[in-house]
């Protein structure tokens, strides 16, 4: 039976930042993976931090060659050095910090990004030197305008640079979830003296806390129609079922389910301390 959350998200449209199934990563399984790319604005900070660091490299240059080699005369060794400061700072210094780094850098690191394959793998030396030459002409040259507009028309916010080197930027500080701790709902405590919820499965059980965790994120429509197909097919193993909404029955059940584990993990350290005599810490 496929999972009413999945098919939830994608029929009603609620899952945030999906990409095309030509999209998708996909292990060594051919399991599709789930990543979040960097959206376009973040990305667009980040690589505005990183423009600073190679500005202020060059001008950096400029500082030093006006106030230490202002005696060179030879107009020749000063375009060479000048060249020789656009690439340090344009191309060499972004794509020795994108390889050191393994796809991090200093505007990256800011906004939580790291650049990798399109795969999901880590990117190497060839991916950075082409996202670091192309970059002087989409986002020096032409102050970011290339860069946005490839990123604003693809589904990863992928610049010219990436499109051709086969990266992405991936989303790795992701926010703190929640921790949300079920209680019994009120007027169900005398159910749960004589509820049964032993025999249900782990993996049914499993949906149904992943169901109560993301229930408040999901529309009230959706919300009550997978409770009520989750209800229907746990309903095997709740025994009585209480004249309640069908959310409040899977919560009295994962609370009761949860609190009788508790109680047999407890029993089952308390016969281990009797039989060998040994403290066993919960």
């Amino acid at each position: 039976m496929p999972d009413p959350l999945a098919s939830t998200a994608a029929g009603d449209g609620h899952a945030s930042h999906a990409l095309d199934a030509s999209d998708e990563v996909l292990s060594g399984e051919a399991v599709a993976i789930e990543v979040q790319p960097v959206g376009l604005l973040l990305r667009a900070l980040g690589a505005a931090i990183d423009a600073l660091l190679g500005f202020v490299i060059f001008f950096g240059y400029l500082a030093v060659r006006y106030w230490v080699f202002s005696a060179l005369a030879d107009d020749a060794v000063d375009r060479i050095l000048t060249v020789l400061a656009m690439v340090t700072a344009f191309v060499i210094v972004p794509c020795t910090v994108e390889t050191l780094t393994h796809g991090r850098s200093l505007g990256r690191l800011a906004v939580g990004g790291r650049i990798v394959r399109a795969d999901g793998g880590g990117a190497g030396f060839r991916h950075a030197l082409i996202r670091a030459l192309i970059g002087v002409l989409e986002t020096y040259m032409t102050f970011g305008a290339i860069a946005f507009l490839t990123g604003a028309f693809t589904a990863r916010s992928q610049r010219l640079g990436d499109l051709v080197a086969g990266t992405y930027c991936q989303r790795v500080r992701t926010p703190r979830l929640a921790v949300r701790i079920p209680v019994m709902p009120v007027g169900l405590e005398s159910w749960a003296t004589i509820a049964d919820v032993a025999r249900m499965p782990d993996r049914l059980a499993r949906r149904i806390s992943q169901f109560l965790d993301s229930a408040p994120q999901l529309l009230p429509a959706a919300r009550a129609r997978i409770a009520q197909e989750l209800l229907a097919e746990a309903s095997d193993y709740i025994s009585p079922i209480p004249p309640v909404p069908p959310e409040a029955v899977l919560v009295a059940a994962t609370v009761l389910r949860r609190e009788r584990e508790r109680r047999a993990l407890a029993l089952a350290d308390q016969r281990v301390q009797r039989l060998s005599g040994v403290d066993v810490g919960v």
